[in-house]
């Protein structure tokens, strides 16, 4: 088996790869900066998750400094609820904005 790999193929490969870039007819994403689809909607899942989890977790610490366990927990569990959606909502908001800004930048 050879050590070294072949020189000739590696300039091959090297120039496909070249030419791969290159291609007009391969889109790239326009979410903002190169992100994937599944890369934004993990990012709203994650704001929405931690919305509600701090807002549980501000309700439950109210709940055992008062004694009252289930109402702050539920109140603050909604708040946080209403607080991960509209976080959702602003990211999607500034994610339209940048692909509409991409989309009228490529169209001049």
């Amino acid at each position: 088996m050879e050590s070294e790999p072949d020189p000739d193929r590696l300039r091959a490969l090297e120039a496909r790869l070249e030419q791969a870039k290159e291609k007009p007819g391969v889109e790239r994403s326009a979410t903002g900066k190169g992100f994937s689809q599944g890369e934004v909607a993990w990012r709203m899942v994650i704001e929405l998750a931690t919305g509600i989890m701090l807002g549980a977790a501000i309700g439950y610490g109210i709940d055992a400094l008062a004694g009252t366990l289930p109402i702050f927990l539920i109140i603050f569990s909604l708040f946080g609820f209403a607080a991960g959606i509209k976080t959702m909502l602003g990211t999607a908001r500034e994610l339209g904005r940048k692909a509409g800004k991409a989309g009228n930048d490529e169209g001049n």
